[in-house]
């Protein structure tokens, strides 16, 4: 997001990525970013819309949405009851 977001894109946000959501990083141009296919934790989503990640590297690095390339993980639930359908 390269200007200041509107307070429902930031409620959006908020919506798509509560805090305990799990991330997959594909890619972040941050010299300090944790490397392609790190896992982390949401954190939080502030005024500015970047979300706050607590990386399972020890990191606290930011994502900004539109800028880094990354995917929420699949809940366990919907893998679980995935996994279970095809077995059927």
């Amino acid at each position: 997001m390269n200007q200041r977001p509107t307070k429902e894109q930031v409620e959006h946000l908020r919506r798509q990525y509560p805090a305990g959501t799990r991330i997959t990083l594909h890619s972040m141009d941050d010299p300090q970013a944790p490397p392609p296919g790190a896992k982390g934790t949401v954190a939080y989503v502030d005024d500015m819309g970047t979300i706050g990640i607590e990386w399972d590297n020890g990191s606290a690095l930011s994502l900004i949405p539109g800028e880094d390339s990354f995917s929420k993980e699949a809940s366990p639930e919907k893998k679980k009851s995935r996994n279970s359908h095809e077995a059927r």
